[in-house]
């Protein structure tokens, strides 16, 4: 499975990213009581939450801030 994309969170409001950090900081404290009783079955998903939860925190810092965001599609070298 794919990683999540940064303009999926840069297309939802404030409020909305507002859920969904806390949506996302419950499943992983959800995962992390599933590996602690050795029920995780999916251990990839530690890894797309912590990467989600960190783009949300971004988007929310840069609206806080009022910084736009930067389109690196092209490298130069």
């Amino acid at each position: 499975m794919a990683l999540p994309k940064i303009e999926d969170v840069r297309k939802l409001t404030d409020e909305q990213i507002s859920d969904e950090i806390t949506e996302t900081k419950k499943k992983l404290f959800q995962l992390r009581l599933q590996q602690a009783t050795r029920r995780l079955e999916k251990v990839h998903e530690f890894k797309h939450t912590k990467h989600r939860l960190g783009q949300l925190l971004t988007v929310e810092r840069e609206r806080q801030l009022g910084i736009a965001p930067t389109h690196n599609t092209t490298k130069e070298k």
